[in-house]
């Protein structure tokens, strides 16, 4: 038993250590003049999709495009310009994509709207089948 704890504690060690190594640049690469320029910087780079893992944020990424992408954004808290500003640039420059949660207009219109028409579908064809069954057992 004793052996089985050994074993366990190495296994954790070495998955806590990777977890740590893998985590991205942290705010210690950047220096802010205030905490909201700090607070600005982390939240629209959570906000932003890497456009190399794509299903990772900007914060989360350790691409070397996400390097230069968060330095990009970095300058631009810098210079005091504002989220949508930051945003707007990003989206001209690499499309809709590198936003987690695009905006709801007609080119988007079904990225929102049909996990719903999906799950409304599936409900009726399950409904249907559970309808059909019973008139089966009926008959």
């Amino acid at each position: 038993m004793k052996r089985w704890l050994q074993i366990w504690l190495a296994a954790s060690m070495v998955l806590f250590v990777t977890v740590v190594v893998a985590q991205p640049s942290s705010l210690l690469d950047y220096s802010f003049d205030s905490t909201a320029q700090q607070q600005q910087f982390q939240q629209l780079t959570e906000q932003l999709r890497c456009l190399v893992c794509q299903n990772e944020s900007l914060w989360d990424s350790s691409a070397p495009l996400a390097k230069d992408l968060r330095t990009e954004i970095y300058s631009k808290v810098k210079s005091g310009q504002s989220d949508e500003q930051i945003k707007q640039y990003l989206v001209a420059r690499y499309g809709e994509f590198i936003l987690f949660k695009p905006a709801l207009q007609a080119a988007t219109y079904a990225l929102w709207v049909m996990p719903f028409l999906l799950l409304l579908l599936a409900f009726f064809v399950v409904s249907f089948i559970v309808w059909r069954s019973g008139l089966q057992k009926k008959g």
